[in-house]
Parts: C-alpha cells; sequence; structure tokens
C-alpha cells in the first residue's frame, strides 16, 4: 500500500524543522557565508595577481578614478575629511616628494614610525605607488629595540611623526649613522603638497607572485626584541577581501579603529578591510577609554575595531549619562559589529549588554601565521571562542589544521618514540595548533621573518603526522570541541605546571576576572623556594570600591569572598595560590592592549621585589597578607605548599 503523501499544511512545518536541526548541527548557513567570502576573494586575488596588479595603490587609484566614488569619504582622522580622489592627488605629490628629494624607488625600504594619522596613511600609500616597501614601527619605541628594528628592515629612510621625535634619540642616531631620519613637520607636508602629483609607471609595481614584501610588520617583542614579518601582496589582499565581505562591511559603512596601524590587525583587518569594500575608514590617533564612544558617534561607525583588553578598558569607565536628557549615551551609537581579537570570556557578554552591541566577530591569527580561524557570533552558543565551522567547510578547509598534544616540559608538540610524529588531540584537548604547509613549496604560504632565517625555520615543523610534511607553529594551545568551536587556551611557556599538573594562565584569568571586584587580572607562574614547578598567582586590579584605606588594599570580605569565587571555579591545583595587587594601568601591555607576563613572572612574589605592590597569598579559606618572614619561612622548606 502506498504511503499517503502528508498534507501541505504539516509538511511545510515538518521540512522547515527538519532543515532547522540539519543545519544547526551541520552549520550549514554559517559555512556557506564564510564559502560565499572565502570563494570570490580568491579568485578576485588571482585576477589582480595574474594582471600583476596586486599592489594596494590600485585599490585607491580606481576608487579614486572612478566616477562613482571619487567623491565618497575614504578617510576620516579627527576633524579632517577626504575623499578617494583627494587622497589620490595627496598621495601622487607625496610620491613625488619622495622620488625627488629622497630618491626612494622600487624597491626601497622605507621605515614610518608614526602614530595614526592621516600624514601616515598619505605615505604609505605614497610609497606603494613607487613599488617601495614601507616597515611599520612601533612608535613607542626607543633606544636599542628603535635601532634593532631599523637595521632589520635595512632601511636607510625613517619617517617620523613629529609627536613622538623625541623617542628617536642621539643614541639612535649615532648607532644608525648611515640612516637619514626626516621628521615630517607640518611645514615639510606643505612642501610635499606644492611638488606636482607624480604616478610612477605600472612596471614599478608589477608582480605576478603574490609573495613579494607589501609591508613589513614586527612582531610585539613581548618575549625578545621584535621580529620583521613579511606580509605579502597575497595575504594583504586576501585578508582585506575576506574580512569585509564575512563582516559584510559595503561603500557605504565607516569602519573605525583606535588600534595602531603598525600592528597587523589594525592594518590588515580594518585599513585593507575598509578599501576592499570601498568604504570610509575612520580611526584616531591612538585608543582612548574616554574618547573612544565620542569619536564612534563622531564618525558615525557601523563597524568597530578592537584588540586584546580594549573591551575590558571600555567596561571599566564609568557610565555615560547625558546631563540634559539623561540619555544613556553608552548605547548612543549606530554600531552594528565590533571585529577584533582577544575578548575574553569573562568580558563578553558585558561589553555586548552594556554597550548595545549585536555581533562580535572574533577571530584567530598572526601577522606572520598562514591562515585563521573565525567566529561570527550573536548569542551564547559561541561566547568565547576564537573560531567556529561546520562540517561542509571542515570538508574542504579541514586539513588545514591540526591540533597536537603539547610535551609542557620541553614546550614542543609531543613525538611518539616509536614513529617520531606529533599526535592529534582529542576533541576538546587542548593542544597546539598548527597550519598545514606545502611542503616543497613552504615560502608560498609563509615569508618568515625578514633577515632572520633562523627564526623563520624554529616556525616551520617538518614529519608531523608524515615524513616530510611542513606545518606553521602558532606557538598556541586551543581547544577544539566536539562542536566545532575553538577556544583559546593559553601561549606556550605561559602554561606552567603545578603538582604535576598543566595549568592554564588563560582560563585561571577567565575564572578571577569573573568576581564582582576584579577590574582586571593577570595570571602567570612562579617559582618557589624549594618547591617544584611553578605556583599560580594572579596580580589583580581591584576595582575602587572594593579597596580601604590610604594604601587601597582590598578589604578581608572581598579577600574572603574571591577565595571562595576561586575554590568554586578551579580545580584544587590550578587555583591563584598568590595575589600581587597592583594599580589601576600599571599592568604592562603591548602596543595592542596584550597582557605582558615577563617581568611579573621573573619578580615572583618575594617581597624584596614586588616594590609597592601589596601580595598576599591562600591560606584557609581567604587570602592574607604575605610577609618578608613568609618568604623566608619557604626559602627555609618550612612551609609547603
Amino acid at each position: 500500500m502506498a504511503a499517503l503523501p502528508l498534507p501541505l499544511p504539516v509538511a511545510v512545518p515538518a521540512l522547515a524543522a527538519a532543515a532547522a536541526y540539519v543545519n544547526a548541527k551541520s552549520l550549514l548557513f554559517y559555512d556557506l557565508n564564510l564559502l560565499a567570502a572565502v570563494i570570490p576573494t580568491v579568485a578576485r586575488v588571482a585576477w589582480w595577481r595574474n594582471r600583476g596588479r596586486l599592489n594596494f595603490f590600485y585599490r585607491l587609484e580606481d576608487l579614486a578614478t572612478s566616477s562613482s566614488s571619487e567623491n565618497r569619504v575614504f578617510l576620516r582622522f579627527e576633524d579632517q575629511v577626504y575623499t578617494y580622489g583627494q587622497a589620490y592627488d595627496t598621495v601622487l605629490r607625496y610620491a613625488a616628494w619622495l622620488k625627488e628629494r629622497r630618491g626612494v624607488k622600487n624597491g626601497s625600504m622605507v621605515a614610518l614610525d608614526f602614530q595614526n594619522t592621516d600624514t601616515f596613511v598619505f605615505l604609505l600609500f605614497a610609497l606603494w605607488s613607487l613599488g617601495a616597501v614601507p616597515a611599520l614601527i612601533n612608535y613607542n619605541l626607543s633606544g636599542k629595540p628603535l635601532a634593532h628594528c631599523v637595521r632589520k628592515a635595512t632601511a636607510k629612510l625613517v619617517l617620523i611623526d613629529p609627536t613622538v621625535a623625541g623617542n628617536v634619540g642621539e643614541d639612535v642616531r649615532a648607532e644608525l649613522s648611515d640612516v637619514q631620519f626626516e621628521v615630517v613637520t607640518p611645514e615639510l607636508e606643505r612642501g610635499m603638497l606644492s611638488h606636482e602629483p607624480f604616478r610612477a609607471p605600472d612596471e614599478a609595481r608589477y608582480d605576478n607572485s603574490g609573495n613579494a614584501m607589501g609591508i613589513l610588520i614586527y612582531t610585539s617583542g613581548t618575549t625578545g626584541l621584535p621580529k620583521a614579518a613579511i606580509v605579502s601582496w597575497d595575504k594583504v589582499a586576501i585578508v582585506g577581501g575576506f574580512t569585509s565581505r564575512w563582516v559584510g562591511t559595503t561603500k557605504n559603512d565607516v569602519f573605525y579603529t583606535a588600534m595602531p596601524l603598525y600592528h597587523s590587525t589594525a592594518m590588515l583587518l580594518g585599513f585593507s578591510h575598509a578599501i576592499s569594500a570601498g568604504a570610509t575608514f575612520a580611526m584616531s590617533r591612538k585608543f582612548s577609554t574616554s574618547s573612544f564612544w565620542d569619536d564612534v558617534r563622531k564618525h558615525n561607525a557601523k563597524v568597530i575595531q578592537y584588540v586584546g583588553e580594549t573591551c575590558r578598558y571600555l567596561l571599566s569607565a564609568p557610565p555615560r549619562i547625558d546631563p540634559a536628557t539623561g540619555e544613556n549615551l553608552d548605547r548612543k551609537h549606530n554600531v552594528r559589529i565590533a571585529f577584533g581579537n582577544g575578548l575574553r570570556p569573562d568580558v563578553w557578554n558585558r561589553f555586548k549588554d552594556r554597550f548595545g552591541i549585536d555581533t562580535i566577530a572574533e577571530f584567530y591569527g598572526s601577522t606572520e601565521g598562514s591562515f585563521a580561524t573565525w567566529n561570527m557570533s550573536r548569542n551564547d552558543y559561541s561566547m568565547g571562542a576564537i573560531g567556529r565551522s561546520g562540517a561542509l567547510y571542515n570538508l574542504i578547509m579541514g586539513r588545514t589544521v591540526a591540533i597536537v598534544d603539547v610535551d609542557h616540559e620541553t614546550e614542543e608538540p609531543f613525538r611518539d618514540a616509536r614513529t617520531g610524529l606529533c599526535r592529534r588531540a582529542t576533541p576538546g584537548e587542548p593542544g597546539e595548533m598548527l597550519f598545514r604547509l606545502p611542503p616543497k613549496d613552504v615560502d608560498s604560504r609563509f615569508q618568515g621573518y625578514y633577515g632572520d632565517k633562523d627564526a623563520t625555520s624554529k616556525k616551520v615543523m617538518r614529519d608531523v603526522f608524515a615524513k616530510g610534511d611542513a606545518w606553521f607553529r602558532t606557538g598556541d594551545v586551543v581547544r577544539w570541541d566536539d562542536e566545532n568551536r575553538v577556544f583559546f587556551n593559553d601561549r606556550i611557556g605561559d602554561t606552567f605546571r603545578w603538582k604535576s599538573e598543566n595549568v592554564s594562565t588563560a582560563e585561571v584569568a577567565q575564572v578571577v576576572g569573573l568576581h564582582e571586584a576584579v577590574q582586571e587580572a593577570n595570571v602567570y607562574g612562579v617559582e618557589l623556594p624549594q618547591h617544584e614547578g611553578r605556583a599560580g598567582c594572579a596580580a589583580v586590579v581591584f576595582k575602587r570600591g572594593a579597596l580601604i584605606g590610604k594604601g587601597g588594599a582590598p578589604g578581608e570580605d572581598v579577600l574572603k569572598s574571591l577565595a571562595a569565587h576561586v575554590r568554586r571555579g578551579l580545580p584544587k591545583y590550578a587555583l591563584p595560590l598568590f595575589l600581587r595587587v597592583v594599580r589601576e594601568g600599571s599592568i604592562q601591555t603591548t602596543g595592542t592592549n596584550k597582557q605582558q607576563k615577563t617581568s611579573l613572572r621573573s619578580e615572583g612574589v618575594d617581597p624584596a621585589r614586588t616594590g609597592t605592590d601589596g601580595v598576599f597569598w591562600l591560606k584557609g579559606d581567604t587570602y592574607v597578607r604575605f610577609r618578608p618572614a613568609d618568604w623566608k619561612a619557604l626559602q627555609g622548606g618550612r612551609v609547603k605548599l
């Protein structure tokens, strides 16, 4: 007997429910959105590559010479507004000066030591127009680190923002006597603008390989002097094109950043993102908690960018209320999406709720890396994840990524004693993230560090899963769960061992940061006399209401409450046995608001080395003051933790 067909009113809801179930399990629509950003980007970049037009000068030129976009606003900085056409004219005049007065040409390496300014953007494009390579210097550097960066770039010309010219001291100039340092004053800029526009011929920019250097961007140097990462034109074009499509940025949108353009997040995922979409790029000179939202409103931004602890700093500011109307200014904006990396799970929803942000677009990647992960999050399902994907995307791209077990004693991926090969981590268990490289053509995906073959070779692993294969080491430990969400676990070297267990500093910091009295927490392991491994210590900035007395120490009730909180949220071996109470703004960060641990780790908890910071240790059900006598007791072996 043939089955009776279902009535239409029953069949349609049933099919819809089935489709919703399949989508929920496979993340089909999410994957299709990812692939819809990937495929046209790769095709477009291939077209530019074949024509030798990857250089981003052509993106500006195309937009500036088209009648539909020449009068569109390209750049907003402070009170200055420039259309694409105006910017193009300025860039060609700057290029004329660089060529005629400073001899810049195809292949020249020129260092830019600038805060975010309109001048910086024009110089960047002017250098590209001549086929030169800009080396983007962290404007906070001075002395030996600054000299090191200029020397690594082999730059013979350094152009300097007047605001940071004081960092370029006589010590740097003496060490680099063959380098010309030029402060770009307003007077010099007027001289540049007096030149007739000069457009170098296409031959000066022609490259159809995609591997040619577009920019040098330096690593933050948290574990030593910065390294100059080669950023190819392929990467500039693919990252900008993919992210603008994935985020949904249109020509009518304003993308705002307060992050430094010398870093890849603002340069590749902000600046090249906006250019790729033909949108408006708005920026501030540098990040300021107090003026961030004022700038967002002023520029009418639709997309904002964050890095590291940016969102926590914004949360720490008091609520903004219009004194005349009583209106909540925290939510008075047109932002539809916050895009960046390093948003910690304990901040995620609090940031969304307070500022009325609908969508978080979190990513994971590195300046020199060959791949990245992406998480578009509108609900709690992927809160805190640095990436997610479904069955379809994994089928196409999954072989590009691997998570391997780590030997934390050697800080290297674990290798089987019999085969010598690595072992994939069990789903949900932490392991180092690796990205596949073409074994016979590694340079096509990973150009490495300029002038540093040793550092470059250390990032490439061979014989990982098969003899002769090649993988890029991220140095980061992540968890990839059985629902295809990727969560950051820790940086290799930040994870420490205590009581024969591996402790993730990121996991501990998340728990500590969720306590109502804590404003910011930076967790690390410290060596103790007469003890093996490292004990957990949290450098904590407490909210002002949690501090009492002239010295600003946390009250007894706060210390007891925090002790109970961490005991509830962490296994015994992961408890932060020590607290170091630090002042607001004193936790060291990189220029992109990422916490640094090196000096804290080296100082440990010896009261003689921690300055005026109060140190406490976990005793029973509370934290109590850790005094010099307690340190001597540890040294004498009279205390075992």
